[in-house]
């Protein structure tokens, strides 16, 4: 009896917090478009490339700066069962996460012109002077986020880190557009994106300080505490730097051999991790979710809630996937105009090796969840050695190839082991009939179609094309009948986001439930 209880409570705060993350996800992806679009018309491509090397530096950097304790911070939370232990969390991380934050951000500032000289990258010494404060202050506000995280609140990510950030940026580059003296260089981009990133700092401390004590009262707190959360954030801390070099470390090389090719390499990024968007913003809330049931021992409704999240953040996904992989030059040529077909593999590789990840679901939170820190951190350092020592071996002869090639290995390899390692230690995985039936069933006969039908597809007509295959897909759950008590949970928990039943979605819902058997 307690299981479908647990799975509701847990699916309806899935269901909201990846709504509003998913949104706050597709407004990044189309705010990241529009400062990219500006960009590239604005500077050279050697400067375009300066900062998007730049940019894969911070993201090194904060890994770093944040010591493990975001994700730290978002399971304990909800675990302890202590009101004084979470102040001291709180408070503790906030001392802990802004002192490393600013050694961190030191230390990029002193390193640069050591890195600028090295790699011969003249381009990378003023990102470098301003980046640092840029990296400083997304660890602060990425900590500050994973504080309400761990109280299943996601505005502040969704909010600050997802929309105000890039839309302050875009503003910033708006402004010096239109006001006089009118025109983007080099230095006043990079001088945006610093002043945008500042201002959201801002906007989510008078946020947290507005907002946090209505979830913690105050009170004495509970110094052991602080150690129990430093030694569970030290194998995160792992974690997080080896993810991040599984997801920077290509480019990274990438830009020691060819600086040149960043900027144009990473448009076949920016459409590979548009598939991990659902998948990532369901994974933001499931951790917390899946950490407060596992205090209540539910494991079987973690369970459920992991292969519902699943099987319907793949319905985001697909569509991508099949678009960019099948039609690559087309789905190019409708983002970035046709100048962009040189990373047509690239983008073939990327895609395939985030369709991969993200069809394995949230493993590596849910593995955060079930305190399997240490196998994470393994499996970490394994995918970050994937990506560097294929980036290393491949990208000197066959450059953004290579560097493709070990970012889809190392991402598959990374979520692959944790998900391996999560089903036989706990039997959650989502490789359910319901689930693999309806992709195969939906993915191969439209692959097929659009690889052998001699049709020349307008740009217009790809849109249409993705939501018919997402269309499709819902259509083969019904027809398959792969409605199982996780989808009408998933039901319940949209009809109490929306206020009110939905009877149609009932009475569709009902074909797909699979016959009883006689």
């Amino acid at each position: 009896m307690g299981t479908p209880s647990g799975a509701r409570d847990g699916l309806s705060s899935v269901t909201r917090g990846t709504l509003y993350l998913l949104v706050g996800s597709l407004l990044y992806v189309a705010l990241n478009f529009v400062a990219r679009f500006i960009l590239i018309r604005s500077v050279s491509m050697d400067e375009w490339s300066a900062f998007s090397f730049a940019l894969a530096l911070v993201g090194v950097v904060a890994a770093l700066g944040s010591v493990g304790l975001p994700s730290a911070v978002a399971r304990s939370l909800p675990y302890t069962a202590s009101e004084a232990e979470r102040r001291t969390i709180v408070r503790s991380s906030l001392v802990i996460g802004g002192a490393a934050a600013a050694v961190s951000a030191l230390a990029m500032w002193v390193l640069g012109p050591w890195i600028t000289s090295t790699l011969n990258f003249p381009d990378l010494g003023p990102a470098l002077e301003l980046f640092p404060l840029a990296a400083g202050t997304s660890v602060a506000v990425s900590l500050i986020a994973s504080i309400f995280q761990g109280y299943e609140d996601v505005l502040p990510n969704a909010l600050f880190i997802q929309v105000v950030t890039p839309g302050l940026f875009v503003l910033f580059l708006v402004a010096i557009l239109v006001v006089p003296p009118q025109g983007i260089d080099y230095t006043s981009a990079l001088v945006a994106y610093v002043v945008a990133n500042i201002a959201a700092l801002l906007l989510t401390i008078a946020y947290a300080l507005r907002e946090l004590p209505r979830h913690l009262s105050p009170g004495p707190p509970a110094p052991r505490a602080v150690g129990g959360l430093m030694r569970f954030a030290a194998p995160l801390f792992l974690v997080t730097l080896m993810g991040t070099l599984l997801g920077n470390g290509d480019t990274l090389v990438l830009g020691a051999y060819y600086p040149g090719e960043v900027g144009t390499y990473t448009a076949s990024l920016t459409l590979a991790r548009l598939l991990q968007v659902g998948v990532g913003a369901a994974a933001y809330i499931f951790l917390p979710v899946a950490a407060r049931l596992l205090r209540s021992r539910d494991t079987a409704a973690i369970g459920v809630t992991y292969v519902t999240v699943t099987k319907w953040m793949i319905l985001f996904s697909l569509p991508l996937f099949l678009l960019f992989v099948v039609l690559p030059g087309r789905s190019l040529d409708f983002v970035y105009t046709a100048k962009y077909a040189v990373v047509v593999l690239p983008l073939q590789i990327t895609v395939t090796g985030a369709f991969l990840s993200t069809a394995f679901g949230p493993a590596a939170n849910a593995q955060v969840a079930f305190a399997q820190t240490r196998l994470l951190a393994y499996n970490a350092i394994a995918a970050a050695g994937v990506d560097l020592g294929v980036a290393f071996a491949l990208v000197p002869s066959e450059g953004m190839t290579g560097a493709a090639v070990a970012w889809g290995l190392a991402n598959v390899a990374y979520v692959g082991l944790s998900l391996l390692e999560l089903a036989l230690l706990t039997g959650v995985h989502p490789f359910r009939p319901h689930y693999v039936v309806p992709l195969l069933v939906t993915s191969l006969p439209v692959a097929a179609v659009l690889v052998f039908a001699p049709v020349s597809y307008p740009l217009w007509s790809l849109p249409v094309i993705g939501i018919g295959i997402a269309a499709l897909l819902v259509l083969v759950v019904l027809l398959t009948r792969s409605v199982d008590e996780g989808d009408r949970l998933l039901l319940g928990a949209v009809e109490g986001l929306v206020g009110h039943p939905l009877p149609l979605l009932r009475r569709i819902g009902r074909i797909g439930v699979p016959r009883p058997r006689t």
